[in-house]
């Protein structure tokens, strides 16, 4: 997989989770504008962050609307 920066590079629902994943000030902007304002990490869920290598952002935003829901 490609590198990529999670500090400049642009993230967009097509963007793959990979080893190098990072929970950048970017990222949390990302899932606030995916999720809302209300949008916060937690433990468990940055877990799953580091654990889906390959999955896209958009399946994290799917993944964390899920969460919240049960």
């Amino acid at each position: 997989m490609e590198k990529f920066d999670w500090h400049c590079n642009k993230i967009t629902d097509t963007t793959h989770i990979n080893e190098s994943y990072k929970s950048t000030q970017k990222v949390r902007r990302y899932f606030k504008s995916r999720c809302g304002d209300h949008f916060k990490f937690d433990r468990s869920f940055m877990a799953w962050m580091k654990k889906n290598s390959g999955k896209t952002m958009g399946d994290a935003v799917t993944e964390w609307s899920r969460r919240q829901q049960g």
